[in-house]
């Protein structure tokens, strides 16, 4: 019995039923985009089995504070995941493991370890792909709730601070991810100057 898939498919049913519509980036799509570039990555960097199941677990659960409030989602999804992971009989080290790797998405991100590395670069993955638009237009879309009067230059001009200090943790990504993140770098730049 694979241990994996009760927990999938709770946290998915969760997100499914539970997340506020208006959320057009930090929706279930996203975590499951997470959680598909979490097992890429973690294969490209060699991860054993049992560290790739705890990372799997921490990609679904790393947004599901969400459900209760935006602000601190970070450590929501860990008072949630910590609750709920005991019902799956994870003990408290894996449980404090998959914490450590959730929290290293948070923004600025500072993973303190392989894993979180891994779980942090998975997160933020798009960045340097061709769907960097598409989801960029998902977060504008989901910011606009929480600021109404927030101009697309404005927005454009965040992106391009966010992703001018940003970095990628590990060696796939920097190596396979980071060439492409410039180039989108250099397409909001454009915007920003206005040349179409």
């Amino acid at each position: 019995m694979d241990k994996f898939l009760p927990i999938y498919n709770k946290v998915i049913s969760n997100l499914e039923h539970n997340l506020p519509p208006w959320l057009h980036y930090h929706c279930l799509e996203h975590t499951q985009r997470v959680l598909e570039k979490v097992i890429y990555i973690a294969k490209k960097e060699n991860v054993g089995e049992h560290n790739l199941f705890l990372l799997k677990i921490a990609a679904l659960y790393h947004d599901i504070g969400f459900i209760v409030d935006r602000e601190n989602h970070e450590e929501l999804s860990c008072i949630i995941a910590s609750k709920e992971l005991k019902e799956f009989e994870l003990n408290a080290d894996e449980i404090d493991q998959i914490c450590e790797m959730m929290k290293a998405t948070k923004i600025p991100q500072n993973p303190t370890s392989h894993l979180a590395a891994i779980l942090a670069d998975a997160d933020l993955e798009y960045l340097g792909t061709d769907v960097f638009l598409e989801w960029s237009e998902k977060l504008y879309k989901e910011l606009l709730y929480y600021q109404p009067d927030l101009s697309e230059d404005k927005w454009n001009e965040i992106q391009y601070n966010f992703i001018s200090n940003h970095h990628y943790h590990t060696s796939y990504c920097k190596q396979n991810r980071e060439p492409k993140k410039l180039k989108n770098l250099k397409l909001l730049k454009k915007k920003l100057e206005g040349i179409k």
